[in-house]
């Protein structure tokens, strides 16, 4: 009876914990630092644990590659060709010692041309040993160090440093550092860090378009990136009427409530969570990866997408490199009688993209496709499509019961010849003749090889099932086919200007294999919530890493090239 009745009152404890549990207040990682900013906040972004994203970072497998000793020898040239100033290294030794977490960096309003910025840290130690540090980077930060004055408030001593407008407040609070272009601001966020402002409610945690969106983000991150449009849309609105975007893009961009995206670690791979909030369409249309039946082994990139017909019309206004030839196509297909409501009827409106690089072939092919639901209009909107520019002959072939399409482009350094197949089943478009015809032969047997790929399935089933978009990208595979492609270049360049070996070794380019191994595909995926879109993605670098690694140097060299 003794032990029973301990049992009953261990049961009852335990239960009751639960219960308490249950009713407190979720301890998020960014509690402390949105419990302090406005609600009416435009962008923060958070660092909750600097050390811990550095230790998690050195275990990843694009700095396990780095790390690699045939890596290390091929950059050992390059690398001593850049000045040494041990900026980086000194000031990452630096954080390391203050031990920062929950650094952040917040827009709290954008006036008078300039946004208002509030950021800082929780540190470990002494505010003595602390200011040994900040004292140096405040010192480089302020273009006028030499002009200072302390204002005192609510027993805090506040530092500014340089002169209007470019001056620079900061102030200890036990162990929080807190710095800001704006010294109302910095008193407010003092105010809440020291409970002396009561309206908890005004606060960014409180906000419910901010709550909202933290609902599809991770309990844990390395990084957090939050945006709230609707205080950049008027600004974003009369620049695009300065620059001559369309109305109907503005409308789209002041639906958008929020974006919040962060960054994690996931057993050595980079784990990205996008969340976009705005209405989401209604839509009967589901995502099938039915194109995927035409992957193969030599696939390094399958994408699954759906369309939306109603915004083709209007695809010049984006700016796009092609955009005033695809205006032209889609107004003669309107002027012929095609209608967003013909495209429905004759395709499924899920789009799919696939890139092949066979080990013989000296580039890769690309394709993309649609399923055919009605032949009769699929031919007529093909047939106007090929009609739209008089400019363009394209030469009509039958093969097979499939029609084939083909353009002719002038002589260049790559030989390209748009293709379009249109069968009973799908519609295949390319930029090759061949590549378009092999995969109508692929659509009529129905095989895949690349969904019983044990890389495929393992890489796809680490992101959420997708709703609205799929993208698999190998690059395993992409490198293995470049490096077999620019090897042999890269070696008779070396021979043919020797100038190159003072800056590089070519002859020490790491083996394929080496890199290889560090390299898993990235997969991403798009589904539906009830407020918005959530974007998943996995990999060695995630895809809007990647895209970002990539557009912004293209960037960059765009900008390089119009000064």
């Amino acid at each position: 009876m003794r032990r029973l009745g301990f049992l009953i009152l261990f049961a009852a404890i335990a239960g009751g914990g639960v219960v308490y549990i249950a009713h407190q207040p979720k301890n998020t990682p960014h509690a402390a630092v949105t419990a302090l900013l406005p609600g009416t906040t435009i962008a923060l972004a958070h660092l909750p644990d600097f050390n811990r994203t550095r230790n998690e970072w050195h275990q990843t497998d694009i700095c396990q590659l780095y790390q690699e000793r045939a890596v290390q020898d091929f950059l050992k040239k390059p690398l001593s060709k850049v000045p040494q100033r041990d900026t980086a290294a000194d000031t990452v030794a630096k954080l390391q010692n203050l031990d920062p977490e929950d650094a952040f960096l917040a827009v709290t309003s954008i006036e008078n041309g300039g946004p208002h910025l509030i950021g800082g840290f929780r540190f470990h130690g002494s505010q003595s040993a602390a200011e040994e540090i900040i004292g140096q980077w405040r010192s480089q930060t302020a273009r006028d160090a030499s002009a200072r004055e302390i204002v005192d408030f609510q027993q805090h001593k506040i530092e500014i440093v340089g002169t209007a407008p470019n001056q620079i407040a900061t102030v200890y609070d036990r162990q929080w550092f807190f710095a800001s272009n704006d010294l109302a601001e910095l008193k407010a966020v003092l105010d809440r860090a020291d409970a002396r402002d009561k309206d908890t409610q005004s606060t960014l945690e409180r906000n419910d378009i901010f709550r909202g969106a933290m609902g599809h983000m991770p309990s844990s991150y390395a990084l957090l990136i939050y945006v709230q449009p609707k205080g950049l849309s008027g600004k974003l609105a009369a620049l695009g009427n300065a620059i001559g975007n369309s109305s109907d893009q503005t409308d789209v961009f002041q639906q958008i409530r929020s974006i919040c995206a962060t960054t994690r670690f996931d057993k050595g791979k980079m784990r990205d969570v996008w969340f976009v909030g705005t209405p989401t369409a209604e839509s009967n249309e589901a995502l099938t990866r039915q194109s995927l039946g035409l992957g193969t082994p030599d696939t390094f990139l399958y994408i699954a997408t759906l369309l939306n017909p109603d915004r083709l019309a209007s695809i010049n206004q984006g700016g796009l490199p092609l955009g005033s030839w695809l205006q032209r196509v889609f107004d003669a297909a309107k002027q012929a009688g095609v209608t967003a409501d013909d495209c429905r009827a004759a395709f499924d409106l899920e789009s799919g993209t696939l890139a092949d690089w066979s080990p013989s072939a000296r580039w890769p092919s690309i394709i993309s496709t649609l399923h055919v639901k009605d032949s009769g209009r699929a031919r007529k909107i093909v047939n106007a499509l090929t009609a739209s520019d008089e400019n363009a002959k394209w030469t009509k072939t039958e093969k097979q019961g499939a029609v084939y399409f083909s353009l002719q482009t002038p002589a260049a350094l790559f030989a390209i010849t748009p293709t379009l197949a249109l069968s009973k089943q799908i519609l295949i478009v390319g930029l090759d003749s061949i590549s378009v015809e092999s995969a109508i032969n692929r659509a009529a047997r129905s095989s895949s090889d690349l969904s019983s790929s044990p890389t495929y399935k393992a890489a796809s089933r680490t992101v959420a099932p997708p709703q609205g978009a799929f993208v698999y990208l190998d690059t395993g595979l992409v490198y293995a086919r470049l490096d077999a492609a620019l090897r042999p270049m890269l070696l008779m360049s070396a021979a043919f200007m020797p100038g190159i070996s003072d800056y590089v070794d070519v002859g020490r380019l790491p083996p394929p294999e080496i890199v290889i191994k560090h390299l898993s595909p990235i997969v991403s995926s798009q589904h539906r919530e009830r407020d918005g879109y959530v974007t998943e993605s996995i990999g060695p670098v995630t895809l809007s890493e990647a895209a970002i690694g990539i557009g912004l140097p293209a960037i960059l060299w765009g900008e390089a090239r119009q000064h």
